[in-house]
C-alpha cells in the first residue's frame, strides 16, 4: 500500500521571498525523494504566489516545479492541485500540459477506508468583509475576463506587486500564530461543519501558514499543514497512521 502525500503554500517566484530559487529546488528534491513510493499527491493551494493563465501565456519560470510534477504523472502518481488564495486563475494548463487534476471547492474523498475532507481554506469561516468581497472579485468570472485582456507584462507585474504586498505588510512578514480554538477560523469552521457531518475523520488544510494537529472530537481531527516557506512540513497518510512531518533534507523520509 503506497502512502499519499499532502502539502500546501509554497508560494514558489514570491517576490517577498529572498531564497525563492532554493526553496523551488527544495520542494523539487522532496518530490523526487517519493516519486517511486508515493500513491498520490495532494497539493493543497498556494504552490504559486501568483498565477494567471492567459489564452496563450502562462507565468515564465517554476520549470523544475513543473517538470518534475509532469515526471510524476507520468508515473501514474496522482497529482491533486487545489487552487487557493493565490492560483485562483488555474485554469487547464496545469491539467493538459502537467497531467494534474484541478479542484476548486473542497473535496470529501475516502482514502484507505477513511474520510478526508481537504481544502487550501480561503474563506472558511473567515468573516472578513474586506476579504470575502476581494475573494469575490478575484473570483468573478466577469473580472477574470476582463483582468486577461491587461497585457501579460503589465498584469503578472501587478499580480506579483499586490501578492509581496499581501506579505510584507504583516510583521516580519510572518502570518498570525494560532489565535486558539474559540478565534481560529478553520477551527470555528471545522467545529461547526461535523455538527452536520460526523463521517469525516481527518479535516487538512493549507493557507494559515502555521502548524496546527488537533483532535477536536474522538473521530475528527483536523492539520493545518504549514507551508514550504519556512516550515517544509507535509502530511503523509499511509492507511493506518496520519502522520505530520518536516522534511529536512539529508534524513531518510517515509
Amino acid at each position: 500500500m503506497k502512502p499519499v502525500y499532502f502539502l500546501s503554500d509554497a508560494h514558489l517566484g514570491s517576490w517577498a521571498i529572498t531564497h525563492q530559487r532554493m526553496q523551488e529546488r527544495r520542494l523539487v528534491r522532496f518530490l523526487d525523494s517519493i516519486k517511486e513510493k508515493a500513491a498520490a499527491i495532494y497539493l493543497l493551494g498556494d504552490m504559486f504566489d501568483f498565477w494567471f493563465e492567459y489564452k496563450y501565456v502562462v507565468p515564465k519560470g517554476y520549470t523544475r516545479f513543473l517538470g518534475k510534477v509532469s515526471e510524476l504523472t507520468d508515473m501514474g502518481v496522482e497529482v491533486h492541485y487545489f487552487t487557493g488564495n493565490h492560483d485562483i486563475w488555474a485554469y487547464d494548463y496545469l491539467e493538459q500540459e502537467c497531467g494534474v487534476t484541478i479542484h476548486r471547492q473542497p473535496l470529501t474523498t475516502e482514502l484507505y477506508g477513511k474520510i478526508f475532507l481537504l481544502a487550501h481554506g480561503d474563506g472558511l469561516g473567515d468573516p472578513d468583509k474586506k476579504f470575502k468581497l476581494i475573494r469575490w472579485v478575484f473570483h468573478n468570472r466577469v473580472c477574470q475576463r476582463l483582468f486577461a485582456a491587461v497585457h501579460p507584462r503589465w498584469g503578472v507585474w501587478f499580480g506579483q506587486t499586490w501578492a509581496k504586498h499581501s506579505r510584507l505588510k504583516r510583521p516580519d512578514g510572518e502570518e498570525p500564530p494560532y489565535m486558539g480554538d474559540d478565534r481560529e477560523h478553520l477551527i470555528l469552521h471545522t467545529k461547526k461543519y461535523i455538527q452536520y457531518h460526523s463521517n469525516v475523520d481527518y479535516f487538512i488544510y493549507g493557507h494559515r501558514h502555521i502548524d496546527v494537529d488537533k483532535q477536536l472530537t474522538h473521530k475528527a481531527r483536523v492539520i493545518i499543514l504549514g507551508d514550504w516557506i519556512s516550515h517544509f512540513s507535509y502530511v503523509v497518510w499511509d492507511g493506518e497512521h496520519l502522520l505530520v512531518q518536516q522534511y529536512i533534507e539529508g534524513e531518510s523520509q517515509p
